[in-house]
C-alpha cells in the first residue's frame, strides 16, 4: 500500500486506515489510489464482507494535502476523484470511526458510508469555500438532503464547522463515544456486521441507494468538472500560497 495508508483484513473487514500522523492524516494522491486500489479489489473478494475507514483517535484526515493542488492537472481526473467515485459505487458496507477533525474530503466520504461512529471531540468542517473551490463527492446535493438547505449553507458557503453533537443530530453520525473508544467500537460493529448474511447487506444497500444512484453520480461529475477548472482560478490559487505561506488569503479581487 501507499505509504500512508495501512490495510488489514481480519475476521471478514477490510479496516482502511490512515497512518500519516506526521502531516494530520492529510491525504495525498498515493494514499486516495491505494484506497481506490482496495476498494476496487475488495469489490470481488468473497473474504471482505465489510469496510471500516479509520484514522488516528486525535484526527480522522486534514482532508487533501494542500500542497498537491498546485500542480494539479486539471485535464487529468486525479485519484482522489476516482476515490470517491469507487466509495460512491461500493456494493458492500462501509463503517467508519472518526476521531478528532475531518476535513473537506474526510467529511463528504462519510456520506457514501453505511454506519459512522465518532468521538465527542470530533469536528466536521467543509472548507470548499475557504480555498476557492466547489464542493464534491455529490455533497452539494447529499449535504442539504441531511441537514436541510440553511445548515447545508452555513457549512458550505461559511465553511463552518459543525461540532460532534450537531452531526449526530443531523445524522450524519450514528453515535459518540469517547475517542479511545471510537476504532475499537465501529471495529466491533463492522464485525457484527460481517457476521450477518451478505447477499441480504448488500441488497439492502443496493435498494437504499438506488433512487439517487443516477443523481449521485451526475452531481459528482458536475463538481468534478467545475472543481478542476476552479483549481487555476485566481481565488484557488490565492488560497493555496496563503495556507502554504502561513498567512490570511486576500480575496478582494476575486
Amino acid at each position: 500500500m501507499s505509504s500512508g495508508i495501512v490495510t488489514r483484513l481480519e475476521d471478514g473487514v477490510l479496516v482502511i486506515a490512515f497512518d500519516r500522523l506526521d502531516r494530520r492524516n492529510a491525504i495525498t494522491s498515493g494514499m486516495y489510489a491505494a484506497m481506490a486500489d482496495a476498494l476496487t479489489i475488495a469489490v470481488d473478494d468473497a473474504h471482505v464482507r465489510v469496510v471500516l475507514l479509520q484514522g488516528h483517535e486525535t484526527i480522522f484526515t486534514a482532508g487533501n494535502d494542500i500542497s498537491e493542488f498546485r500542480n494539479a492537472d486539471p485535464a487529468v481526473e486525479s485519484p482522489a476523484f476516482r476515490f470517491l467515485r469507487t466509495i460512491a459505487e461500493f456494493p458492500k458496507p462501509i463503517v467508519a470511526a472518526v476521531s478528532g477533525p475531518a476535513v473537506g474530503i474526510g467529511t463528504t466520504m462519510l456520506l457514501h458510508c453505511d454506519l459512522v461512529y465518532a468521538s465527542e471531540t470530533a469536528s466536521f468542517s467543509l472548507p470548499f469555500v475557504n480555498l476557492g473551490v466547489c464542493t464534491e463527492a455529490a455533497s452539494s446535493l447529499l449535504l442539504p438532503q441531511l441537514l436541510g438547505h440553511h445548515r447545508a449553507a452555513e457549512a458550505l458557503l461559511l465553511g463552518e464547522p459543525l461540532s460532534a453533537l450537531a452531526a449526530l443530530s443531523a445524522g450524519l453520525v450514528n453515535r459518540l463515544l469517547p475517542a479511545a473508544d471510537v476504532n475499537a467500537f465501529a471495529n466491533a460493529q463492522a464485525r457484527k456486521l460481517a457476521t450477518k448474511p451478505s447477499s441480504s447487506v448488500r441488497e439492502i444497500k443496493r435498494l437504499m441507494n438506488a433512487t439517487q444512484k443516477a443523481a449521485v453520480a451526475r452531481q459528482m461529475d458536475d463538481e468534478g468538472d467545475i472543481f478542476r477548472r476552479m483549481l487555476t482560478e485566481p481565488a484557488a490559487k490565492e488560497a493555496f500560497s496563503a495556507f502554504l505561506e502561513k498567512r490570511a488569503p486576500d480575496f478582494s479581487n476575486v
